[in-house]
């Protein structure tokens, strides 16, 4: 039997070769998310997409500025809080995005029956694989302040899958971050004022009290469910 080929395997090779990613990083340092994310727009057009996860507007406020038509990409695993999809409602309401949702079929994987690792794999990493076929680029939300284990974090780099990967808000100031949410009404999860710091689907987020993402996955040492890995 042929032995199958997964989509790393069959991976493309990268926009941006290793020199290229490491002038980009020292270049953006200390750059405004919004230049970042012109650069990308510019550089990658429609191959280009954002992913977002509905905790808050920001990186969609931000990337619709530039480019309103980009598309915005939601993986709605089944199983999020009703204030993540009121978000979105609202969401669509104010900036009438091109919104892409991804859902897993019928028969995914699921936390009680498969396991935590068998559940992300099947309603978060699957629907991005295909979200991002055909892509070049995509941008994703993800702050070295969100984690220890997300400090290092680039602000442009290569992914698994040899698609330029982009964080615009990476490296940007929490204070700075603070103050354009503040001013431009960033609309925000209501769960965050409740004391969630990291909210993702409801049967893994226990513990509003925890700070960071360590009230995910509770009791184990899981901190990502895969699409960022």
């Amino acid at each position: 039997m042929a032995q199958s080929i997964t989509s790393v395997e069959l991976r493309r090779p990268p926009a941006l070769s290793r020199a290229e990613v490491d002038a980009l990083n020292a270049r953006f340092e200390t750059a405004h998310p919004t230049e970042i994310i012109e650069w990308a727009v510019d550089t990658f057009g429609t191959g280009l997409c954002l992913t977002t996860s509905f905790a808050d507007t920001l990186l969609v406020n931000l990337s619709l500025a530039v480019d309103p038509d980009i598309e915005v990409v939601f993986l709605d695993t089944g199983f999020h809080f009703a204030e993540t999809l009121d978000v979105m409602r609202r969401a669509m309401v104010r900036y009438e995005m091109n919104l892409r949702v991804e859902r897993p079929g019928e028969t995914a994987a699921d936390l009680w029956t498969n396991g935590t690792d068998a559940c992300c794999a099947a309603r978060k990493v699957a629907p991005l694989e295909r979200a991002l076929a055909g892509r070049t680029a995509w941008l994703s939300g993800l702050r070295r302040d969100d984690s220890a284990g997300r400090a290092d974090s680039s602000i442009v780099s290569i992914d698994r899958r040899g698609l330029v990967k982009v964080n615009p808000m990476a490296a940007w100031n929490p204070d700075d971050l603070a103050a354009y949410m503040t001013e431009n009404d960033i609309i925000s999860n209501p769960l965050l004022a409740d004391g969630y710091e990291s909210v993702g689907c409801w049967p893994c987020t226990e513990r509003p009290d925890a700070g960071a993402r360590s009230g995910r996955w509770t009791g184990t040492t899981k901190t990502e469910c895969g699409i960022h890995l």
